[in-house]
């Protein structure tokens, strides 16, 4: 059983490793400075995916702004304080809604965003993927903050500390791992998304620093290479892939190495 369990993790490893290997591959050639920084631009005359790491970046942030503080309240209420009926339902709720397709909410943010304001924007773009962050981070954060023994809680609760005291003092600390885990997760799954961002912020050919405007994303603008019908643009859609795993791999391992636990 230990030897089939190990053949199972190496199994998965191995094909984690040759994604990752192809798609470095693939897209290693086409990186370099101009890559990173230029703009997109007419097919033979260079450009790059400046704006799109731009653009993902500034969505990515405002979503984490909204999402996190939203998903981890709710996922502390789900865990501390949910074992009513009130609870139950938000909690069915948080389940249907990391079920829903993306292009669901690209759709309905689009309704009650971008047609009032008559044209997409980064605002509209993030406000999409904050929706999607929201229940995975506060199913995560209620799973992690249940592993905390009761024991820690009990204690300091004899000690005389109020109830909110021992759930920001002991419960949070003692669960941040996990709870920064599970946004982890919730930020590599919004990085990846594509389909909510082509109704809501759709792509812009410039560098764009204002969130009431269209903005582009990496994704989108994977999207747009890997479906043009020149070779170098797939190949610059292989550069671009690289490029969004790397940032994602980058900020997992910043994000183990703070959490982690020092002894």
């Amino acid at each position: 059983m230990t030897m089939l369990t190990a053949m199972c993790a190496i199994f998965a490893i191995t094909i984690l490793v040759i994604i990752l290997a192809y798609i470095a591959v693939r897209g290693v050639s086409a990186i370099n400075i101009e890559f990173l920084i230029d703009t997109p631009k007419p097919v033979g005359e260079g450009g790059g995916i400046g704006n799109a790491i731009l653009g993902s970046a500034l969505m990515t942030l405002l979503a984490t702004a909204i999402g996190l503080p939203i998903g981890i309240g709710a996922g502390v209420y789900l865990a501390e304080f949910g074992d009513n009926w009130f609870g139950n339902t938000v909690r069915f709720l948080a389940d249907t809604l990391i079920g829903v397709p993306s292009i669901i909410v690209g759709i309905f943010v689009y309704t009650i965003v971008v047609l009032p304001m008559s044209r997409q924007s980064g605002f509209a773009g993030a406000l999409s993927l904050a929706i999607i962050m929201i229940p995975i981070v506060a199913r995560t954060t209620e799973e992690m903050i249940r592993l905390v023994p009761k024991s820690m809680r009990e204690g300091a609760l004899a000690l005389g500390a109020p109830q909110w005291r021992v759930t920001w003092n002991i419960v949070m600390p003692a669960a941040a791992s996990g709870i920064a885990t599970g946004a982890m997760l919730s930020i590599a799954r919004i990085s990846g998304e594509t389909a909510p961002l082509l109704f809501t912020a759709l792509n812009s050919r410039f560098y764009n620093y204002f969130f009431d405007q269209p903005m582009a994303s990496l994704t989108v603008q994977i999207y747009n290479y890997a479906t043009g019908p020149f070779e170098i643009e797939h190949q610059m859609a292989w550069a671009a892939t690289l490029i969004l795993v790397g940032l994602i791999l980058f900020i997992n391992i910043v994000v183990r190495f703070l959490t982690k636990k020092k002894y």
